[in-house]
């Protein structure tokens, strides 16, 4: 029997990925602005320069292939922390990219998760 982390965890992840392949400006409902992005090494905080920056990126269509999604309770109560890998399709690439990302969720005043923390990176190799 799964636990609640994992359930939400993994249904975190199948929103997020959903969003991000179909419907990018919506990702910007999940971030806060205190929350913070590494995007291959670039900090970025806020929910608006999030935003702007996932907009930003080279590609309009992609697809995100999930392999592994692992979950933690986090000390902060509530808290959920997410470790995905997975690749990433792009029309006009002949390869997949694979990838690694991880998710701090907290909770909100509002009884919500949020991302607090999303670390992104490509792995070549």
């Amino acid at each position: 029997m799964e636990e609640e982390t994992d359930i939400v965890g993994k249904a975190f992840v199948e929103h997020y990925y959903q969003l991000f392949d179909n419907e990018r400006p919506s990702l910007s409902t999940l971030y806060q602005p205190d929350s913070m992005l590494t995007f291959e090494g670039q900090q970025i905080l806020g929910v608006d320069d999030i935003s702007s920056r996932l907009q930003q990126l080279p590609f309009e269509r992609c697809r995100h292939v999930v392999s592994t999604v692992d979950t933690q309770p986090s000390a902060v109560p509530g808290s959920i922390l997410i470790f995905v890998s997975g690749s990433l399709e792009l029309p006009e690439e002949e390869h997949h990219l694979r990838f690694s990302q991880m998710f701090h969720l907290v909770p909100t005043a509002q009884g919500n998760l949020c991302v607090q923390n999303d670390i992104f990176r490509l792995n070549y190799g």
